[in-house]
């Protein structure tokens, strides 16, 4: 059921990405009947999407996993570096362990494809309100996992370090000069609560080690 907007709030400005025209057309259209909403722009690909959120304000984003030609996850990855981007609601097939990685890639929320267009719409206000909202998941557990609160270069520096690399080593492997190696290995060990690279690299490879552990309730 549609939820009424206050009076004196602002529409919700969203935007959506989907490969499939029909997809787009239908969300259009219901997005555009709910008053808490303000439908910015719509695209086809992730590419598509990312250069109009560069440019244009977007509280929240929905889009498809398997957008052309970056993909969900890469796309995520990408606006995860960005300072104002929108916060990502995943509309997809509910196959697998599919709201999982959408949550480890950085999503706020999942939303199948199988549930009420209503449904997907008050996830985005949720969404839009910080909320976090992924089904049958207990989403305090990946929030305080350090891996997860890494950004993209830092884990490409644990990454990189895992190979036993000195920090020249590092710094050619990665394209930067040894002093923002050395930046990058202090904020990476503060955030794995480590005191030196022996340190993260074990916390690497013991992470990497750690089975999955499912959840059965919906934190948002």
């Amino acid at each position: 059921m549609t939820q009424p907007i206050a009076q004196d709030a602002a529409p919700i400005d969203i935007m959506l990405a989907d490969s499939n025209p029909l997809v787009l057309s239908a969300l259009s259209e219901i997005i555009d009947r709910d008053p808490r909403f303000s439908l910015v722009a719509s695209a086809a690909t992730a590419e598509g999407f990312l250069g109009t959120v560069m440019r244009v304000p977007v509280q929240v984003g929905v889009i498809d996993w398997n957008l052309p030609a970056l993909g969900g996850a890469k796309l995520i990855e990408v606006l995860r570096e960005q300072a104002g981007a929108p916060r990502i609601v995943v509309y997809a097939e509910d196959s697998g362990d599919l709201p999982r990685l959408c949550m480890s890639a950085g999503a706020a929320a999942f939303a199948p494809r199988s549930s009420d267009p209503a449904t997907l719409l008050d996830t985005c206000a949720d969404v839009a309100a910080g909320k976090m909202v992924f089904p049958f998941l207990d989403v305090r557990e990946l929030r305080n996992d350090p891996i997860h609160q890494l950004s993209r270069k830092e884990r490409a520096m644990l990454d990189a370090l895992s190979k036993g690399l000195t920090n020249r080593e590092l710094s050619t492997e990665l394209g930067v000069t040894i002093n923002t190696v050395k930046f990058h290995l202090s904020n990476l060990y503060e955030k794995l609560q480590v005191k030196n690279r022996a340190q993260a690299i074990a916390f690497y490879y013991a992470s990497r080690l750690e089975p999955d552990r499912g959840g059965d309730s919906i934190h948002k």
